[in-house]
């Protein structure tokens, strides 16, 4: 399993599973932002890591930015990374709006 904290700040690859506008295969709710893994790493709920893409405003199946935060759920063992462009940053309340859709289900924080 990754030491998902060793993410924050470094370059990464998004490979998209629910690409921008996407509807959830079970429930329904559709996805605002693109939204992935990173390819060959492993979290704590046995899968690749998942990860957030946010200030990309059309579907994309790859992306390659930096980690500017991770979700850590306080009721699942499955956090989220938060992927921008270099050099672009959101305070924790865009973070947590634009995530929203998902995140509203888990109680979580936003670590830096």
């Amino acid at each position: 399993m990754e030491n998902i904290k060793d993410f924050l700040g470094k370059e990464v690859k998004v490979k998209m599973d629910r690409i921008l506008g996407s509807k959830h295969p079970k429930w329904n709710f559709i996805y605002p932002v693109n939204y992935g893994y990173i390819p060959n790493t492993v979290s704590g709920d046995g899968e690749e890591l998942d990860a957030y893409v946010v200030g990309e405003f059309v579907p994309l199946d790859e992306f390659v930015g930096k980690v500017i935060a991770i979700i850590h759920r306080l009721d699942d063992d499955d956090d989220k990374l938060v992927v921008a462009k270099d050099g672009v940053n959101y305070s924790d309340d865009a973070i947590a709006a634009l995530t929203e859709f998902q995140e509203r289900f888990f109680k979580s924080e936003i670590y830096r």
